[in-house]
């Protein structure tokens, strides 16, 4: 796998995936959509691979897209987000492992997608998210709109997409927007912990969670109740099941495969 624009490395069950254009704050151009793609599709189908982090190079996670940027063929800005960015944020968000976002600087605009779509985040204590679309007479895009509401709540979603204020890391940690702020220089390996302890638990219970959850953010109690009830049918009594209870009676750490 040959990327221009994102490095892709492994330390043993953990993909670390980082943006890496930092002349730039990492903005996006049409090649970090295409190796972005290709990197998270990398993690999705490595079955050593159990938990990825996504994160930036230099000073920022990433200021959103490169608005000097030639490289692409897109017909129109329809496009570019349908087939530019859209196929690897769905990548993140479906694919059975978690992905945690160690967000360091800015992560703006369509950068600030990325950073949401993640099941889990990290934030250096000098991070921010920010949506200045309406600096520019436009509106958030990369499912920011969704991620946003899903999170904070209609009327705080909207304020927040129509102020275009910073959301400092203190604030994104009180509104539900990342779960752990740490020092700038503490970021990366406090991320690439979490991923390491995450990796540990049984791959089974992250993967069908994080599948019901995200699917219960758009279905009735009923809905999700019945799913719960099936895929527990399904999952009782394999091995990671087994495994567990053994090592709870047993008073050790589970040994999942």
């Amino acid at each position: 796998m040959e990327l221009e624009t994102v490095i892709y490395e492994v330390q043993g069950s953990v993909a670390t995936i980082s943006f890496n254009r930092p002349e730039v704050r990492n903005a996006f151009n049409a090649q970090m959509t295409v190796d972005i793609l290709s990197a998270v599709k990398e993690a999705e189908n490595d079955n050593n691979i159990r938990c990825v982090v996504l994160t930036g190079k230099g000073l920022g996670f990433s200021a959103g897209a490169d608005l000097t940027a030639r490289d692409g063929d897109w017909e129109d800005t329809e496009d570019a987000l349908i087939r530019g960015y859209m196929p690897s944020l769905q990548t993140i968000m479906n694919m059975p492992k978690p992905v945690i976002s160690a967000v360091n600087g800015a992560a703006a605009g369509i950068g600030s997608a990325y950073a949401m779509a993640c099941d889990l985040t990290v934030m250096a204590e000098d991070a921010y998210i920010l949506q200045a679309f309406s600096n520019i007479g436009l509106i958030p895009d990369g499912g920011a709109n969704w991620f946003l509401t899903n999170t904070v709540g209609y009327k705080l979603a909207y304020q927040i997409a129509i102020e275009g204020e910073r959301l400092t890391a203190s604030k994104c940690l009180d509104l539900g927007l990342t779960n752990k702020v740490v020092p700038n220089d503490e970021l990366i390996d406090s991320a690439q912990e979490w991923a390491l302890n995450l990796s540990k638990r049984s791959p089974q219970s992250l993967k069908h969670t994080k599948k019901v959850m995200r699917k219960a953010l758009n279905s009735g109690y009923e809905d999700i109740y019945k799913i719960e009830a099936n895929t527990q049918n399904a999952i009782s009594g394999s091995p990671d099941n087994i495994e567990g209870v053994k090592a709870f009676i047993e008073k050790r750490a589970p040994n999942f495969k």
